[in-house]
């Protein structure tokens, strides 16, 4: 009987890991054909895609009211991110400029994309941002250089469309990025990357920091707590 209980409690610890394991990952979903931004959840090139929900606070805290949903999907040239971002009061840079790249943008409302294709280097990634009103920064972070931010004069050449719905209190954001920029690898099902999701929202006084994986710290850029993005032949 004993022999019977640790075997039982040895099969629940590997399900509760294997649970954990996968809610670390992120499924890409492959499309044959690149398509323009559109802002559409209820497009087909989106509703092929599985969600993915950023849903705690840096600390791992639920943040409900701000539960962010993330779709991605990937084609042979460029990787995709759908954010649909409910809100309760915007933080906006005034004077928006969305053909130039607008530095520290981190510091107003954003959704944020972290990346890494180097396992044997974690502290070596790139770093996708936009606001709701279109504004946009790409960096290639690497955390040995105590000044990392200088890493946003770095171009990867991705695209963003951002629109905000102000009776829903909801705002939507899209990322091209092209697999140029992040991998030196063909994209292939299979494919695996290293990847947190995160959202500034709210002015200074009423801020909530929003993540997938929390990295349990005042700064998002803790790459040990990252998780992982796998890339699908078709939607799980």
């Amino acid at each position: 009987m004993i022999g019977f209980v640790k075997t039982l409690v040895i099969v629940l610890l590997a399900a509760v890991r294997a649970v954990a394991a996968d809610s670390a990952v992120v499924k890409s979903t492959y499309a044959n054909e690149d398509v323009a931004l559109q802002l559409d959840p209820g497009a087909p090139f989106w509703s092929a895609s599985p969600s993915v929900y950023m849903e705690k606070d840096t600390f791992g805290k639920a943040v409900p009211r701000h539960r962010t949903e993330i779709r991605t999907r990937w084609t042979k040239e460029n990787l995709y991110f759908l954010f649909i971002c409910p809100y309760e009061e915007l933080h906006l840079k005034p004077s928006p400029n969305t053909t130039q790249e607008t530095n520290q943008l981190w510091n107003w409302d954003v959704a944020e994309v972290f990346v890494g294709a180097d396992f044997s280097d974690i502290k070596r990634y790139k770093e996708f941002e936009v606001s709701p009103q279109g504004e946009w920064i790409d960096l290639d972070v690497n955390l040995h250089n105590p000044h990392h931010e200088d890493g946003w004069t770095w171009n990867s050449g991705f695209q963003v469309l951002a629109r905000i719905d102000p009776q829903e209190h909801v705002w939507y954001a899209e990322m091209r990025i092209p697999w140029s920029a992040i991998d030196t690898r063909t994209p292939t099902p299979g494919n695996k990357l290293r990847l947190n999701l995160f959202r500034s929202q709210g002015p200074p006084e009423h801020a909530h920091e929003i993540t997938w994986q929390p990295p349990f710290s005042k700064t998002f850029h803790v790459p040990e707590r990252f998780g992982l993005l796998k890339l699908v032949k078709e939607k799980p």
